[in-house]
C-alpha cells in the first residue's frame, strides 16, 4: 500500500523551516532529496567498509569490491540489461553522454555523417554533439516539435536516411515534460543503421524503463535524480557497440598490461572505468533503488499521475498563467510563467514561502528561443510530494501576482 505519510517520514530535509515555514520541496528534475536508507548506506559504507576496489588481496577492500559490484548487478536488474557488465558507471548523464560522444562520435564519424537530435534537448544531450560535429566533420540535424510540443514524428521520418548515424534523444523532456515514444524512434534509427542514443535522466526515476524491450544501443542516466547521490551515474551501453570502442579516459584498473611505448585494456565495464571510481555513490545508488523497488513502481507512477493531473488543474484555475507543454498527457513536472511577472521573480517570491521551484532556461536555451520566451517557472514533482504541497504553490503564486499588482487584461 502506498502511504504518504510514512515515506515522508523517511525524508528529514523535508520536515525542514525556512522563513518559519515548512519546506515544499518541487525542484525534484534538478535533484531529488534522500531517504534516510540513503544516507544510511553512506555513513555504513565509510564507517565499515572504506576501502579501494578490485585492487586489494585483503578482506576490507574484498568487502568493497562486492558492495560495488552488487550495486551494478542492481542497476542492470533495474534496467533489464542482459548483463551487469553492459553497466557503466560515469560522473552522471552528462558524464555518460560526453563518453559516448567522445569515444564513439571520434572513431566512427566522418564529414557529411548526420547526426539527428531534437528541439527539446538539455544542453547536455547537446553541447557534446556539437563539439564532436566541429571535430569529425558531422553534421547536426534536429527532429522540430509539434505546436504541443510533441516530437515531430513526420518530420523526423524526412530527416533520418542512410547518412543518419547517431540518433541522440531525450525520453522525457525536462521542460516540456513531454513522454517520447522512444521505441519507434529506435526502430526506425536501426531501420537506417543508426545508433540510437536514450537520454533518460528525467524519465528512469519515475517510470519502468527496459532497455531490452526499447532496444536502444545506449541509455544514460543520473543517480542524484532517483533518491541517489550526486556524482554517480549509469551508462547502458549495448555489449557489441561498447567492445567497439576505444577507451574514453586511460588510467588505473582500466588496463591489462601496460608497456613504455602501449597498452592493453580489460574488457567492459573495467575498460570504461579508470582510476577509483565513485564507491559510496555506487553503493548510495543500489540503495535507491532497494528503495524504489520496495515503493513499487506501479504504485509510484499511479501516484505521480493523479499528483500532476491535480497540479495542472488547479494551475490552469490562476489567473494569467501560461503552461507549457502537452496536457495532460505528460511527466510530473509542469513549466510555466505568469503574465507580466518575470520567472525569476515568481521564484524569489515563492522562496518567502519555503517553496522551491526552478526559474530559468533550465539548460535547454534553444528550447526557449523557440518558445520566444527567456525562461519559465518549473515546478517538479516526485512521489513524496502531496496534493497539500501543490495548493501551496498555487496559493503561493496568487500572492506573486498581488505582490506585483498584476492586472490581466
Amino acid at each position: 500500500m502506498f502511504d504518504i505519510t510514512n515515506i515522508r517520514k523517511d525524508f528529514p530535509i523535508l520536515s525542514r523551516e525556512f522563513n518559519g515555514k515548512i519546506l515544499t520541496y518541487l525542484d525534484n528534475s534538478a535533484t531529488t532529496q534522500k531517504p534516510r536508507q540513503v544516507i544510511e548506506a553512506l555513513t555504513t559504507y565509510y564507517r565499515q567498509s572504506n576501502a579501494n576496489v578490485h585492487r586489494g588481496l585483503y578482506a576490507l577492500s574484498e568487502e568493497a569490491t562486492n558492495a560495488y559490484e552488487d550495486a551494478r548487478q542492481k542497476v542492470a536488474a533495474f534496467i533489464h540489461a542482459p548483463s551487469s557488465d553492459n553497466i557503466i558507471f560515469t560522473g552522471g548523464t552528462t558524464d555518460s553522454i560526453n563518453l559516448i560522444a567522445s569515444s564513439y562520435g571520434r572513431s566512427f564519424l566522418k564529414p557529411g555523417d548526420e547526426i539527428l537530435l531534437t528541439h527539446m534537448e538539455h544542453h547536455s544531450n547537446l553541447i557534446p554533439w556539437q563539439i564532436i560535429s566541429q571535430q569529425t566533420g558531422a553534421i547536426l540535424r534536429f527532429i522540430p516539435l509539434t505546436p504541443d510540443g510533441h516530437l515531430d514524428l513526420d518530420a523526423m521520418r524526412k530527416l533520418v536516411s542512410d547518412r543518419t548515424k547517431i540518433i541522440s534523444v531525450v525520453h522525457i523532456s525536462n521542460v516540456l515534460g513531454t513522454i517520447n515514444p522512444i521505441e519507434d524512434i529506435v526502430r526506425l534509427g536501426h531501420q537506417y543503421g543508426a545508433i540510437v542514443i536514450v537520454d533518460a535522466a528525467q524519465s528512469v526515476p519515475h517510470i519502468p524503463v527496459d532497455v531490452q524491450k526499447i532496444k536502444c544501443d545506449f541509455l544514460a542516466f543520473s543517480g542524484h535524480k532517483m533518491l541517489g547521490p550526486t556524482g554517480i551515474g549509469v551508462l547502458y551501453g549495448r555489449s557489441d557497440a561498447l567492445n567497439r570502442m576505444p577507451p574514453y579516459r586511460g588510467g588505473g584498473e582500466m588496463i591489462s598490461e601496460v608497456y613504455f611505448e602501449y597498452a592493453t585494456y580489460k574488457a567492459i565495464p573495467a575498460k570504461f572505468e579508470a582510476g577509483t571510481p565513485n564507491i559510496a555513490g555506487a553503493v548510495g545508488l543500489g540503495a535507491a533503488i532497494d528503495y524504489l523497488n520496495k515503493i513499487g513502481f506501479e504504485a509510484i507512477q499511479l501516484y505521480e499521475q493523479d499528483l500532476t493531473l491535480h497540479a495542472l488543474k488547479i494551475l490552469e484555475e490562476i489567473e494569467g498563467i501560461v503552461i507549457y507543454g502537452p496536457i495532460p498527457d505528460r511527466a510530473g513536472l509542469v513549466a510555466f510563467n505568469l503574465r507580466g511577472i518575470h520567472p525569476h521573480d515568481v521564484a524569489t517570491i515563492l522562496d518567502e514561502d519555503a517553496i522551491a521551484v526552478r526559474a530559468g532556461h533550465h539548460c535547454a536555451q534553444p528550447l526557449m528561443r523557440l518558445l520566444q520566451i527567456p525562461a519559465t517557472v518549473r515546478a517538479s514533482m516526485y512521489f513524496y510530494n502531496t496534493k497539500d504541497e501543490i495548493d501551496v504553490l498555487a496559493e503561493g503564486l496568487k500572492r506573486v501576482r498581488e505582490v506585483f499588482h498584476v492586472v490581466t487584461a
